[in-house]
């Protein structure tokens, strides 16, 4: 059944006379039916939106639409919530999430929205990109993972000009978009050593979160929370920290990789979790890939526990910083 809200604004606007009003409650409504996976009607309504004389009339005297190109990479993505080794208490949270969004009918049959801002905080290589990736997985979307580099631009009021063609852009389709390091975008206005054209970028920014309809994911990633803005913190409603693992996590990431990839390493895991003591999950992850490829390169007479005896060795060499937990 299709939302009365967007009913409602279909109608509304149609009476109004609003052309653009109704047009983007039209396509609400056709990321609504989207979402729901009605296909076939979804297909229906945008023919027969495209098919009315009036948006004819409207595309022909509009402006040409933006070039998004260059705004966002977009990623299919592959993995699952049950890959991800994390902390127990943000795997319930995110499963709560994702159920808000699986039962969003119910949720919205008493006029509420399923959550659709979410924070992850911590260090580099803890897994916010991967967590990101495996949402837009378990809700069925694509993973729009913003280009800073196509959205921040030298001269005045360009930045804010290409952050509202961004939205304007995944509105209307269901999605996860995600802002790596978002302390780039989303800094602190009252930072006196900031311009006022960045407190102009921050202050669209939250503005457009804001507007967004539910069936936009916004995941927001920082390893630097001390420098986000306040209003960043109100306006996300789920916070979560992704720590440094811990040596559990580690044995566990160790046995389900080398499950899932059928791989050996010839040494037990918890050894192989105190060798790799102080390492981020992404940089575990990049030492198991070097002992598999070693292991397809060398051949099925290759020692497991040679290979990753001497992988490791590299890795002492390569990586500082390895501390005790």
């Amino acid at each position: 059944m299709a939302r009365a809200d967007l009913l409602l604004a279909l109608v509304r606007t149609s009476v109004q006379g609003d052309d653009q009003g109704f047009q983007r409650a039209a396509e609400a409504l056709i990321a609504d039916e989207k979402a729901k996976r009605h296909g076939v009607l979804a297909e229906q309504l945008s023919n027969a939106l495209l098919a009315q004389p009036r948006r004819r009339e409207i595309t022909a005297s509009a402006p040409a639409r933006p070039n998004y190109d260059g705004l966002v990479h977009e990623i299919l993505p592959e993995r699952a919530l049950s890959e991800l080794v994390l902390p127990d208490h943000v795997t319930a949270s995110v499963k709560q999430l994702i159920e808000e969004h699986h039962r969003r009918d119910l949720l919205r049959s008493y006029a509420v929205e399923p959550r659709h801002r979410v924070l992850l905080v911590g260090p580099p290589g803890g897994g916010k990109t991967t967590l990101a990736e495996a949402l837009a997985t378990e809700l069925g979307t694509v993973l729009l993972s913003v280009r800073y580099e196509g959205i921040i631009g030298s001269f005045l009021g360009e930045t804010a000009g290409r952050m509202d063609s961004l939205f304007e852009l995944v509105r209307a389709t269901p999605c996860v978009l995600f802002f790596d390091e978002f302390d780039a975008v989303a800094k602190e206005r009252g930072d006196v050593h900031e311009t006022g054209e960045i407190k102009r970028v921050v202050s669209s920014l939250l503005q457009q979160i804001d507007r967004l309809p539910s069936h936009v994911v916004v995941v927001a990633a920082t390893n630097h929370p001390e420098l986000l803005d306040r209003a960043v913190w109100r306006r996300m409603q789920l916070r979560l920290e992704l720590p440094k693992p811990t040596r559990e996590m580690r044995i566990t990431w160790i046995e389900r990789w080398a499950r899932r990839k059928q791989l050996d390493f010839g040494l037990a895991s918890r050894t192989l979790a105190d060798r790799l003591r102080g390492l981020s999950l992404a940089e575990i992850e990049q030492f198991a890939l070097d002992v598999e490829r070693r292991q397809i390169l060398d051949g099925p007479t290759s020692n497991p526990r040679t290979i990753t005896q001497m992988v490791l060795q590299q890795l002492a060499f390569s990586v500082s910083g390895i501390e005790s937990d």
